[in-house]
């Protein structure tokens, strides 16, 4: 019989990131979310009961959830705005307040619902006034993962993107100077402000407790995270697994954890067909793994697709940040984690269905001076697509919990 090493197989295991104290916690862990303990609109004695506990202003040790932990090693989190209880609740409460727009109708949240999991159901962004943008919402979770920010890369860091939309006329259309001001005539905010950056509301701080509140918010487990562990499992121990009794018998340590994996796929099961798919998607006959590579699906990259690039006019993407003409009309590869919940699907919102994303992709995009070298025709059944779609569907997992009220009166 062969040897093997259990521990190979203990896979999607995360190490925490080191912080300059020791309360560590898995994110997806809804005490991080839930709010200020309590009912209703918060007031001043509840911030300052709440700020007095010390524990809410120790520095995070942060561990990813089963999956998404194998990227641990992509985790960014700034030095200079670590990640405490206090300073996401914060973010929480900026992430839901609708008061931060103009004319108090928008939130951040109003195009990253919790509800369309952390996007819209729209094809553009809609904002004060019922004023459309250009492009797709795209999702707010497991941004922890992620440095560059929005569909052209523009912003270099959660914490600029997070209060870029205040200031844009068509988003939330308020000005930082305006935002600020209403922060810091609200004394249950001031009080916040004071507590977790020992200063007075400023834009910057807005934007770092938004960012803060965002970075816990991550995909859980899907059914592929459960799957994946017991396939490789399979793959290894192919000849002992002829022969259960026997296996039993001679290894009862392996066996023990191929029951487990089992035990954990089968309460979260993958289709035959997903199964397929996943097979598909990492093979060079259909090439999706080129861009959605790694434990977020992505390769925070960006590539031209040829979407938009029969439109009259055009949107040129990431040329406009770095004006390098292999740049134009590419966007960043978004995440495959949980992306049957926040259709529509590109830039521009303009493919509604995953089926009609995997047609995209089969007929080799549209072609024009700038497509990838990586989009090409696919020679693709009818089960193969419908097996890819299936796929993806398996990539949902749960998401954290989140108190969309109890916010400053």
């Amino acid at each position: 019989m062969k040897k093997h090493l259990i521990g190979a197989f203990l896979v999607g295991f995360a190490l925490p990131v080191v912080g300059s104290c020791a309360d560590s916690v898995k994110l997806g862990d809804p005490s991080l979310t839930s709010g200020v303990p309590g009912s209703g609109a918060l007031n001043a004695a509840d911030v300052k009961k709440y700020l007095e506990n010390p524990a809410n202003h120790a520095v995070l040790s942060v561990e990813l959830p089963e999956g998404l932990s194998a990227g641990t090693g992509a985790i960014y989190i700034p030095e200079d705005n670590p990640l405490t209880r206090a300073k996401v609740e914060l973010g929480r409460q900026l992430y839901f307040d609708k008061r931060l727009s103009k004319n108090a109708t928008v939130s951040c949240a109003d195009c990253h619902s919790p509800s369309a999991g952390y996007g819209a159901h729209t094809q553009f962004g809609v904002g004060i006034n019922g004023q459309t943008g250009g492009r797709n919402s795209p999702t707010s979770f497991n941004r922890i993962l992620s440095k560059a920010q929005f569909w052209d890369g523009r912003a270099g860091s959660l914490e600029a993107q997070a209060v870029g939309p205040i200031a844009n006329p068509i988003e939330m259309g308020n000005t930082h100077d305006g935002v600020v001001k209403f922060l810091t005539a609200n004394e249950v905010y001031r009080i916040q402000f004071e507590k977790v950056f020992g200063a007075a509301p400023n834009i910057d701080n807005v934007g770092k407790a938004i960012a803060a509140f965002e970075r816990t918010i991550v995909t859980g487990s899907s059914p592929y995270d459960a799957y994946e562990p017991l396939r490789k499992f399979t793959e290894a121990f192919s000849e002992e697994l002829e022969d259960l009794d026997d296996f039993k018998k001679d290894d009862s340590a392996n066996f023990a954890k191929y029951e487990e994996l089992k035990k954990k796929s089968d309460a979260n099961p993958m289709s035959e067909s997903a199964k397929r798919g996943r097979d598909l998607f990492f093979s060079t006959k259909s090439n999706c793994s080129a861009c959605h590579a790694g434990a977020n699906f992505t390769d925070e990259l960006y590539h031209n697709l040829g979407v938009g690039m029969a439109a009259e006019k055009l949107d040129l993407g990431r040329y406009e940040q770095t004006k390098q003409e292999k740049d134009k009309g590419a966007f960043k590869t978004p995440t495959l984690r949980n992306v049957a919940l926040n259709a529509p699907y590109m830039h521009d919102g303009s493919q509604e269905t995953l089926e009609e994303v995997v047609e995209w992709y089969a007929k080799g995009g549209h072609p024009n001076p700038y497509l990838s070298d990586k989009i090409k025709k696919l020679e693709l059944s009818a089960q193969d697509k419908a097996d890819l779609v299936e796929f993806m569907k398996a990539l949902t997992g749960p998401l954290p919990v989140v108190n969309e009220g109890r916010l400053p009166q």
